[in-house]
């Protein structure tokens, strides 16, 4: 790879949060994805040839996501794909160097990939109806549910608060006969002066009714569960797909570079792979043609690459390079050189080998600042970036694996 190479800007559009809006309508929906997916703008110092080759990549991709049942990250890559090469890439300064080869096979993927967008639309819509006739159903039965729950709940309330007043009632009723049993028994000298003595209804008992009759008059509003409410979702370039990682990958990987290594020259390579149940799996580690001196590595014959992915159907996963004379960390055109693959993958990795200090970072650009800063630099060479706020981090999203087989193809030898 050229540690200099162009930039591709294919990254998310941002958008406004819209998770709290509630139920959404089907069309409204569809609309935002396909908005979501359609901006995307032409950076003419950006090679023409290098869209085509991405163009390549977002096909892949999608078809990945076909086979997953991942339909809106498949029709937002159709979407990109359709914009791109049916409405903006034409305007682009170099055009007509692209080779006849590469619009070709261009021009047939169009013909494929649109009516696909069309009956994924299609499809999408239907699925978005559904959704929202079943949440609006589950929605009805749930609260049909809860009012009946609530009944039960009162009727059960109102059962035992009648016992409660009964057993009240019984016991004043007991208390004032055991009051008149005792008058009776009391003479104030003469049957004619007897004074008789009635039981009273305590003031307490009152209140007690009073608050009962109260609380009986209060009904509580059914809860509906909302959580399962259909919405308008576009996967965040903050959430990450896990990406497993071969432990032999980097020993493979020293071992083919260790020439170069010795002589203070730096070697880089690529990763490539598959998307299997939601995780990316870094199955080969293919090495190009290159030329590299203490700080660089310029890579030759890309096509080689190309065909072999092509062939073999893999994606491309992020890159990977020595230091052979310095710690584990990416420099500024390591920097550039990684944030065209992140704008095309959000979990592309940066794998640094520093063998010298016996180091081995897995980085990626901080999706919050650093990823928009170097897509928005247009300096090139080894140039200043500030160190604050972060630019990249580690790739907590990769985990590595010690039985993880990796296939190494060294086209160096071809």
């Amino acid at each position: 790879m050229d540690r200099e190479k162009d930039k591709i800007d294919t990254k998310p559009i941002k958008y406004s949060s819209i998770k709290d809006m509630g139920l959404v309508d089907p069309e409204q929906r569809l609309k935002v994805l396909s908005d979501y997916g359609s901006s995307i703008e032409i950076d003419k110092n950006i090679q023409a040839r290098k869209y085509f080759r991405s163009g390549v990549e977002m096909l892949r991709m999608a078809e990945v996501y076909m086979d997953e049942g991942s339909l809106e990250n498949a029709y937002t890559l159709y979407m990109k794909f359709v914009t791109i090469f049916v409405e903006k890439i034409r305007n682009h300064p170099q055009y007509g160097t692209v080779p006849t080869k590469d619009r070709v096979m261009n021009q047939q993927a169009l013909r494929e990939v649109l009516p696909k967008a069309e009956a994924l639309k299609k499809q999408l819509l239907e699925q978005y109806r559904l959704e929202l006739a079943k949440y609006l159903h589950d929605a009805e039965e749930r609260e049909k549910i809860e009012e009946e729950r609530l009944k039960k709940e009162e009727l059960q309330r109102l059962k035992e608060e009648e016992e409660r007043k009964n057993k009240i009632a019984t016991q004043i009723a007991a208390k004032a006969a055991k009051v008149a049993i005792n008058a009776a028994a009391i003479t104030l000298g003469d049957e004619s002066k007897s004074k008789k003595i009635y039981p009273m209804v305590s003031k307490s008992y009152a209140a007690v009714v009073s608050e009962d009759a109260q609380s009986s008059l209060e009904k509580k509003t059914p809860m509906i569960d909302r959580s399962t409410k259909p919405s308008m979702t576009i996967n965040s370039k903050y959430l990450l797909r896990d990406m497993i990682v071969p432990n032999r990958l980097m020993q493979e990987f020293l071992t083919l570079a260790f020439n170069n290594t010795v002589n203070n020259k730096e070697t880089c390579g690529v990763l490539a792979g598959k998307l299997e149940r939601n995780k990316l799996l870094v199955t080969h580690l293919l090495i190009p043609k290159q030329t590299g001196s203490p700080d660089s590595c310029i890579t030759h014959n890309e096509e080689d690459i190309f065909d072999y992915q092509d062939q073999h159907n893999l994606i491309t996963l992020g890159w990977i390079h020595t230091h052979p004379t310095q710690t584990a960390f990416l420099s500024s055109v390591d920097l550039h050189t990684h944030c065209a693959y992140q704008l095309m993958m959000a979990e592309a990795v940066a794998v640094v080998c520093a063998p010298k200090y016996d180091e081995t970072g897995l980085f990626t650009l901080t999706p919050d600042y650093g990823l928009d800063f170097i897509a928005s630099c247009r300096e090139s060479g080894f140039h200043p970036h500030p160190s604050e706020p972060p630019l990249y981090t580690k790739a907590n999203h990769c985990k590595l694996d010690p039985l993880a087989s990796v296939v190494v193809v060294d086209l160096r030898k071809k």
